[in-house]
């Protein structure tokens, strides 16, 4: 339920500018979601979300910037982890299995993440495909992923 709900979070925030707390509750509750604020908030604060000011002068909700590691390879959430299946590559393409229901979810936060070898993502509903500059791109990020959900 929780990974559900935060893979859905990741989607919402994706989508649209959400600026509050009752926002993101309203468009949580919209997609079957009872939460409550307390839910919310503890979401928000294990998800590392930030806001951000746009150009109109509001403010969002974002995923948080990446941290690079030392050896420079970016580092996943703890909830696209709780929601990938498996990883593998092939030339410059990776393949990621999701539970169902996921794919677009987890498509998200990995675009979210601006990982600079990765040029896009397509998602279907348990599956998706990364778009990476080269074939050693893609290795390390496959394998990145598979650190990530053997944690």
């Amino acid at each position: 339920m929780k990974t559900n709900r935060q893979n859905k979070i990741l989607e919402i925030i994706e989508m649209g500018e959400i600026e509050t707390q009752e926002e993101l509750i309203d468009a949580l509750q919209r997609e079957g979601f009872n939460v409550t604020q307390a839910t919310v908030s503890r979401d928000i604060r294990e998800m590392k979300l930030q806001k951000i000011m746009t150009d109109s002068g509001r403010y969002k909700y974002i995923v948080q910037k990446p941290q690079n590691s030392t050896n420079g390879h970016f580092a996943y959430s703890h909830t696209l982890a709780a929601s990938i299946i498996s990883a593998d590559y092939a030339m410059n393409l990776v393949v990621v299995k999701t539970y169902p229901g996921m794919a677009q979810a987890v498509a998200a936060g990995l675009d979210a993440m601006h990982i600079p070898s990765v040029l896009g993502c397509v998602a279907g509903d348990d599956t998706l495909f990364l778009a990476v500059r080269s074939g050693p791109g893609a290795a390390q990020v496959a394998a990145d992923i598979r650190k990530m959900i053997e944690k």
